[in-house]
Formats: structure tokens, C-alpha cells, sequence
């Protein structure tokens, strides 16, 4: 009989051996683990809760369906927590902004070829083994409603041995989806994906880097403004996430009239604040940044927005560049954005705005702007990967 202590970052029980770590329990269960690595619950928790999605056990999407709502936020915060205070700093955690089940509008989906046709799905954690999951509680209705036609696509791109990726946005006129595959895209392959986009109704179908149908553009509404962004292109994992996001980003920079966006994706937050502010957009990859530019130039009632492509890890906007801006917003990928945030902290942008999808990477690059005077006052976190033990931050920082 062992007793569960405590959890991981990633959602593992720390058991009273001291050497184990249990996926799917809680602390202070008792548990007895059989030979075969098998967990029974002997003494469950109070915030254990019977999983609301009928794949949960075999499918590796989500890790933390097992525990009542209030357990899994204060789980949440407590890694948000602790990643600052292993920095020094203790700022005030505002109440964590979680996104309501089936609420994901962006997945990527595995596809494999099967003796009655094919199957598309996601993986039981750790392993190979494609599960199907019909009743999936984490994707929108509209995801959901896909699976038919990722499976007509797998039967068409999948080799009889193979898997496929499928990356599948949600879009107001129909999905928008993205094919990974090593098969060679034929003409004859051409018309028979044509004719599938039609019959399940998709917006986008592109072929690796090639895109093979185009039946209504997959736009993306950033603040009113119509962006069409790039096969696969980042997007906040759902519409939730990204309001909440955007209005702890408008409430850091509510008297900015001059704003640079670093890595500024597709708009996300540009193409909003451009209702009221001149915007500067700073991203690396080129494809995004003509799609933000093309939204502004349909837009309406939107303020001076410019582009620049930039590899902001190797060459970060320097003081001299950023000195005529009131406020910056940076929202970096996991890795933080360290030499960015090392000209932030010698510039003399006053507000700063940073949102972050890595805790510890936050921490880090938030102990440098407080070291450099900037205060730190509160962190909001967000939770749109709903059961996982992924977690957004964002916060203000101003010269004090």
C-alpha cells in the first residue's frame, strides 16, 4: 500500500516510497500497484471525480479528468506559483481564467489506415496506439464533427502501414486543415481530395506545404478584423483563452497610443489594440506577418500598423529601436524570450505586457525586468489546454 504525497508539474503522483510516480491519482490516496504497474484506488480523495470523458483512461489527451475543477486550478496556480518563487518573486496570482469543456478550436490529430477503412485520433499516453475518440470532451462540436472526413482523408494520404498527421482549425465557413504525409500527391489524388472537401464541407485543404483546395477563405476574427492566417499558423488554442488574454493585455496598455508587438504572430493582439493604437508587428516568419497585413489593409477603423520580420532570438529589437514606444506586448514560444527581454530591461519602454505559455521560461525572463526596476504587481494565469498540465501567464510590468 503506498500513499500518494503530492503531485508533479506534470500531474504524477509522488508516492510515500519515494521512487514512484502514479499517473491519475491524487494526494493523500491510499493506492496498491499490481505487478504490472496497474494503480487501484483503495482510499480516494474528496476532489476525486468520475472523468467526464468516456476515453479518458486509454486516450493520452488529457491527464487530469480525475479531479474536481477546483483541484485541478489550484493545481494550476500552485505551478505558476512555485516556477516564480524559485525565481524570488511573489507577486499577487488573480483567480485563474479556465476555458469550458469542449471548447478547443485547433487539434492535430494522428491517422492510420485499418482493415475496415481507417481511424482518426489520439494517442494513449506514451505509446503508439491510436485511440478513436468519438465523444472527445476537450474539442468543439465543430472539431468533433470532423473525425468522418479526417478518416475519408487518411483512407486518401496514408500509406496502408503508415500514420498521418492532421492539423485541424476550426473556421466559420468550414474547417480549415492541414495534411502531413509522405505519399505523393497525384493528379488523380488532386480531384478525389477535391471532391472530399466539398462532400464534408471544408474551408482549406493543403497538402504538406501545398495547398490543393480553397472552397471559402478560413478566416480567424482578431478584435472585428478578418485575418486568413497561414496553413497550420499558431492560434491561441481557443476563443476563450484568447479573450482572456486580450483583456489583461488591453488593461496593462489602456493609455498606450504606440505599441510593439513582439512575435506577433497573425494579430492575435495587434490587429485589436490597432483600434486605438499605432502598432509595430515584429515576427519571425514571414508567411504570418503578410496575413496580418493583409487583415489591417481589410480592416476597419484600425490605427497605423507596420511589419517586420525579424528573427527576434538572434537579433531582438535594440533600446534605440524601442525608445518611441509607450508600451511593448511580447508573447514568446516556450523557450522565453531572454536576449528580448535583456534590451526590454535596458530600454525605456515603460509598460510591458508578457504573456507566456511556460512558466519557468516566465520566471526567468520576469526576474530580469524586475531587476531592472520594472515592478511586477500580479500575474494572471489562463488555462486553455483544460485537464492538461499546460498553463498561460500574463502580466504587467512597469517602471517603478
Amino acid at each position: 500500500m503506498l500513499t500518494i504525497e503530492s503531485l508533479t508539474h506534470l500531474g504524477l503522483g509522488r508516492a510515500s516510497d519515494g521512487q514512484s510516480l502514479l499517473p491519475r491519482v491524487l494526494p493523500g490516496e491510499e493506492v496498491d500497484v499490481a505487478q504490472d504497474g496497474t494503480v487501484r484506488i483503495v482510499t480516494p480523495s474528496a476532489d476525486r471525480v468520475a472523468a467526464p470523458c468516456r476515453h479518458f483512461k486509454s486516450c493520452g489527451g488529457c491527464a487530469m479528468q480525475h479531479a474536481n475543477d477546483a483541484f485541478v486550478a489550484d493545481w494550476k496556480l500552485d505551478i505558476v506559483a512555485k516556477a516564480l518563487q524559485a525565481r524570488g518573486l511573489s507577486p499577487e496570482l488573480r483567480e485563474i481564467a479556465t476555458s469550458p469543456a469542449q471548447s478547443r478550436r485547433r487539434a492535430k490529430f494522428s491517422g492510420r489506415r485499418t482493415k475496415k477503412g481507417a481511424m482518426a485520433g489520439f494517442h494513449a499516453k506514451g505509446s503508439d496506439t491510436l485511440i478513436a475518440i468519438p465523444d472527445c470532451q476537450l474539442v468543439t462540436h465543430e472539431l468533433a464533427a470532423c473525425l468522418p472526413a479526417l478518416e475519408a482523408l487518411t483512407v486518401l494520404a496514408c500509406s496502408r502501414k503508415g500514420e498521418i498527421d492532421l492539423i485541424v482549425t476550426e473556421a466559420p465557413l468550414g474547417p480549415d486543415i492541414l495534411i502531413s504525409t509522405d505519399k505523393e500527391l497525384t493528379p488523380q489524388l488532386r480531384v478525389e481530395l477535391a471532391a472530399l472537401a466539398n462532400h464534408h464541407g471544408l474551408s482549406r485543404l493543403v497538402w504538406n506545404d501545398e495547398p490543393v483546395v480553397m472552397i471559402n477563405p478560413p478566416e480567424q476574427d482578431f478584435g472585428g478584423t478578418k485575418v486568413t492566417p497561414p496553413p497550420g499558423a499558431f492560434l491561441q488554442a481557443t476563443k476563450h483563452g484568447e479573450l482572456a488574454l486580450l483583456s489583461v493585455v488591453e488593461e496593462i496598455t489602456p493609455k498606450a497610443s504606440r505599441v510593439v508587438d513582439l512575435f506577433a504572430g497573425c494579430g492575435t493582439f495587434t490587429l485589436p489594440l490597432a483600434k486605438r493604437a499605432e502598432v509595430l508587428a515584429v515576427e519571425g516568419e514571414a508567411g504570418m506577418l503578410d496575413a496580418l497585413d493583409r487583415g489591417w489593409r481589410g480592416g476597419h477603423e484600425l490605427r497605423k500598423v507596420t511589419t517586420e520580420v525579424r528573427d527576434l532570438f538572434r537579433r531582438p529589437l535594440e533600446p534605440d529601436e524601442l525608445r518611441h514606444y509607450d508600451a511593448a506586448v511580447i508573447d514568446p514560444p516556450r523557450a522565453g524570450a531572454e536576449a528580448q527581454i535583456e534590451t526590454l530591461a535596458r530600454s525605456d519602454v515603460p509598460v510591458i505586457a508578457m504573456v507566456s505559455c511556460n512558466p519557468v521560461t516566465f520566471a526567468r525572463d520576469a526576474k530580469s525586468l524586475v531587476d531592472a526596476g520594472f515592478a511586477m504587481p500580479w500575474v494572471q494565469t489562463v488555462d486553455q489546454f483544460r485537464w492538461s498540465a499546460h498553463v498561460e501567464v500574463v502580466a504587467a510590468f512597469t517602471r517603478t
